[in-house]
C-alpha cells in the first residue's frame, strides 16, 4: 500500500495513539482504507446504487461548547496534522512542479491520498465511516497542512470530501445510502462541489445554470467553471437557480445523459486539472434535489466553502512565510544578508503578522460553525482577509526573492498564481 496507509499503520502502533484513546479510530481509518482542450462525457466507471437502507438520514452530531476559545489542537487533532504535514511536505511538495505543468496530478498521487482518510472521518458509523460528531475545526487544520505542501494539488485531495462532506450534512436517507458507501473505500470516486461559474462579478447566489422542474424531476442547463478533476469526476454536487424558488443544490452523476466536459487551465490550480462541466438538458430525478432546496442549506454550503478557502489560504501563506525567511537571511547583497535592510525585514514581519491574524478568525468561524452557533460574520472576515491577504502575501514573497521570485526554479511564483484564486473562486472545497 502507499505511504499515507503506511504512516497510519505506524499511527495505529503508537503509544500516543493509546494514551488519547484513538486505537480503534485510527485502525478503523487504517482498514478502510489538458494542456489541450478537449471535450468529453462524464466518467462512467461506477454505478451508484443503494445497498442497504436507515430508518432516518444519518447526521453528525455537534461538538460540545467547550466555553472558551482555545486554538491548543487537542491530542487527536495533533496527530492528524502532523500524519497530513508529513504527507503534504513528502507527496505533494515534490510532485507540484510537475503537476503544475501537466494540468495534472501524479499518477497515482490522489491514491495515496485517499488512504489518508480524508472523506472517512467526515462519515458517520452508521455509513462506514468513522466519525461520531462534526469537527470544522480539524477539516480546516487538514486543508492548511495540504496547503502548505501546494494549494492546486490540496484542492484535487479535498473535492471528493466536499461532495461527501454536503451528503452527510443535507442529504436524505435515499441520497446517503446510495452515494456515501463509495467514499468509505479504497477507491473513492473523483467528485466536485461546483457551484463556479464564468461570469463577470460572478455570485453564487445568483447562479446562471437553470433547473426547471419536470413530470419526472428536474432539467438543468448551463455550464459550471473550474470544476477540478472535472475529466475524471464521477459524482457532482451542482448550484442551480430553481424556477420560482432560487439558488439550489442538485447531485449529478457524470454518466447522466447531457453531462460533457471541456479543459479549463487557469492562472493558478493547475495541479487540480480543472475543466468546465457542460449541462445540456440534463433530466435528473425529483431526488436529485439536495436539502430540500432550502435557501439556509444553500447558504451553509456558500460559507463553509469560503471557510475552506481561507484555510487553505493560511497553509500556502505560511508556506511563503517558511520560504523566504531562510532565503532573506543567506542572500548576501553589499556583504550582508538583505534581511538586514529594513525594508526586507518589515515585509516578513506583515507576512507572519496577516497571516495570524488571518488563521485566528478562521479558526474562530471553524470553531462556531461546528459548535452550531451563528457563524455568518467570522467567515465574512476570513473571507475578506484571505481575500487581501492572500494575494499581499503572495506578491511579498515573490517581491522578497527579487528576480528569483518571477522564474520557475522557485515556488513562490506558483504559490502566489495559486493564492489569487482565493477571492475568486466559490464552492470546490466544503468544511
Amino acid at each position: 500500500m502507499g505511504w499515507g496507509l503506511a504512516a497510519l499503520t505506524r499511527l495505529a502502533g503508537s503509544k500516543a495513539i493509546e494514551r488519547a484513546g484513538l486505537r480503534k479510530p485510527v485502525q478503523n481509518v487504517v482498514s478502510a482504507a489538458t494542456r489541450s482542450g478537449f471535450r468529453a462525457v462524464g466518467a462512467t466507471s461506477r454505478v451508484f446504487r443503494a445497498t442497504s437502507r436507515l430508518g432516518k438520514p444519518a447526521r453528525l452530531a455537534p461538538a460540545p461548547d467547550a466555553g472558551l476559545f482555545d486554538l491548543t489542537p487537542t491530542e487527536d487533532q495533533q496527530l492528524i496534522v502532523e500524519t497530513v504535514s508529513e504527507f503534504a511536505a513528502e507527496q505533494l511538495r515534490p510532485a507540484a512542479a510537475e503537476a503544475d505543468t501537466k494540468l495534472a496530478p501524479p499518477d497515482g498521487l490522489l491514491g495515496r491520498a485517499s488512504e489518508l482518510g480524508v472523506t472517512l472521518v467526515g462519515i458517520p458509523e452508521e455509513l462506514g465511516g468513522v466519525g461520531t460528531e462534526r469537527s470544522v475545526v480539524t477539516n480546516a487544520l487538514v486543508a492548511e497542512a495540504l496547503a502548505h505542501g501546494d494549494l492546486g494539488l490540496a484542492v484535487a485531495v479535498l473535492a471528493p470530501s466536499a461532495v461527501s462532506t454536503a451528503l452527510v450534512q443535507w442529504g436524505d436517507e435515499e441520497q446517503q445510502v446510495t452515494y456515501l458507501p463509495s467514499f468509505v473505500g479504497e477507491n473513492v470516486p473523483a467528485a466536485a462541489l461546483a457551484l463556479q461559474e464564468r461570469t463577470p462579478l460572478f455570485d453564487p447566489f445568483k447562479p446562471w445554470v437553470k433547473a426547471r422542474r419536470t413530470p419526472k424531476g428536474y432539467r438543468l442547463d448551463g455550464a459550471k467553471s473550474l470544476v477540478p478533476r472535472a475529466a475524471q469526476a464521477e459524482l457532482f454536487v451542482v448550484s442551480a437557480d430553481l424556477e420560482g424558488r432560487g439558488p439550489a443544490l442538485f447531485i449529478v452523476e457524470s454518466s447522466t445523459d447531457g453531462v460533457s466536459i471541456e479543459a479549463e487551465p487557469a492562472m493558478g490550480l493547475r495541479g487540480a486539472a480543472t475543466g468546465k462541466l457542460l449541462l445540456d438538458k440534463v433530466n435528473l430525478p425529483a431526488g436529485a434535489l439536495l436539502g430540500g432546496g432550502k435557501p439556509e442549506v444553500f447558504a451553509d454550503v456558500v460559507r463553509l466553502s469560503r471557510l475552506g478557502w481561507a484555510a487553505l489560504a493560511c497553509g500556502t501563506g505560511k508556506a511563503v512565510l517558511d520560504y523566504v525567511i531562510p532565503y532573506v537571511n543567506e542572500r548576501q547583497a553589499f556583504g550582508e544578508p538583505v534581511s538586514h535592510r529594513q525594508g526586507v525585514a518589515f515585509q516578513v514581519a506583515d507576512i507572519a503578522i496577516e497571516l495570524e491574524g488571518l488563521r485566528l478568525v478562521t479558526l474562530k468561524a471553524a470553531a462556531r460553525a461546528e459548535q452550531g452557533k451563528p457563524y455568518a460574520r467570522e467567515v465574512a472576515l476570513a473571507r475578506k482577509l484571505a481575500t487581501d491577504k492572500g494575494m499581499q502575501i503572495g506578491s511579498a514573497g515573490v517581491q522578497l526573492l527579487g528576480g528569483h521570485g518571477f522564474v520557475k526554479e522557485h515556488p513562490v511564483e506558483r504559490w502566489y498564481r495559486d493564492l489569487r484564486a482565493i477571492g475568486v473562486l466559490e464552492g470546490i472545497v466544503l468544511l
